[in-house]
């Protein structure tokens, strides 16, 4: 199946061993002084590793892989003792992985492993650890509630009562070439696909647009790698098994092309759900709302 893993460049690891300590799954280790993946079934796509190579070394990729499999990673970690089983467990629960939460604890009843996780961390907005510029942690998944924004001191073209505006942006990344169809805040999820301007041009884009759904962005005139944009959107209505996607575009033509993705994607996909196309006009009006499927 294609789906996303990670990619090491080998020309850049130095053979430091950061991310390995990340991967509580054991798909890397160091051999010939460079971090490998030694198998493809234990890379989740969650990318926690990148945000430990100090040198930017490791990036997503969409590659034809073999599925992840969370009951071979039970098996290989468990002899590691209960501390990298709960790290493996907490991190699966940090990204709302839940179908492989709840696999792994089948695991350990099946084999009489008794153990605690810690109690979950409320999150309102994840603190990623800062790496070397050439990184990228912003590629790491994180999935959160919208909560207010706290109050900033403010501005001289801020009314004394003004309040911020409520984000409701419920997960991270957002970028489509940065998404990973199956994390877990994609499963039975309705789903926004936006332009890149339209939360630009529409003034109430969060509430009207992102309130209860998650968010994929992109440029169908700018972005490169469109086939893989079509089989990630597949992969949502067939093994995330979105309820619903809003496409919402501007009125240049240009934006049609995101049309002509999610139809792509509705086409090659089994199931069939409703697609609605929202159109917003360059003065920040919606224009038109129509159903496409």
């Amino acid at each position: 199946m294609k789906r996303t893993i990670i990619k090491i460049d080998e020309s850049l690891c130095d053979g430091c061993g950061a991310c390995i300590q990340g991967c509580h799954e054991g798909a890397l280790q160091l051999i010939d002084g460079k971090a490998r993946m030694i198998s493809d079934l234990f890379c989740d796509g969650l990318g926690a590793c990148i945000g430990e190579c100090p040198l930017g070394a490791i990036e997503l990729e969409e590659r034809e892989a073999e599925p992840y499999d969370e009951r071979a990673v039970m098996e290989r970690i468990v002899p590691k003792g209960e501390k990298t089983i709960i790290a493996h467990l907490t991190h699966l629960r940090d990204h709302k992985e839940m179908e492989l939460l709840q696999q792994g604890l089948d695991y350990l009843k099946e084999h009489n492993i008794a153990l605690s996780l810690p109690e979950e961390k409320p999150q309102v907005r994840p603190h990623v650890r800062p790496a070397a510029p050439s990184g990228c942690p912003g590629a790491q998944a994180f999935s959160f509630a919208p909560t207010p924004v706290a109050s900033q001191a403010k501005t001289a073209h801020q009314t004394q009562n003004a309040s911020q505006p409520q984000s409701q942006l419920r997960q991270w990344p957002v970028q489509l070439h940065l998404l990973n169809p199956q994390a877990g805040y994609f499963r039975e999820a309705d789903v926004v696909l936006a332009a890149d301007c339209a939360a630009y041009t529409y003034g109430d884009f969060h509430n009207r647009f992102m309130a209860g759904r998650t968010l994929a962005i992109a440029c169908p005139k700018l972005d490169s790698g469109k086939e893989s944009y079509i089989e990630k959107l597949t992969e949502m209505i067939d093994s995330a098994q979105i309820r619903t996607l809003t496409v919402v575009i501007m009125e240049v033509p240009c934006c049609g092309g995101l049309i002509q993705l999610a139809r792509a994607a509705a086409d090659r996909a089994m199931r069939k759900i409703p697609i609605r196309q929202v159109v917003i006009g360059i003065q920040g009006a919606v224009l038109s709302e129509s159903s496409l499927q």
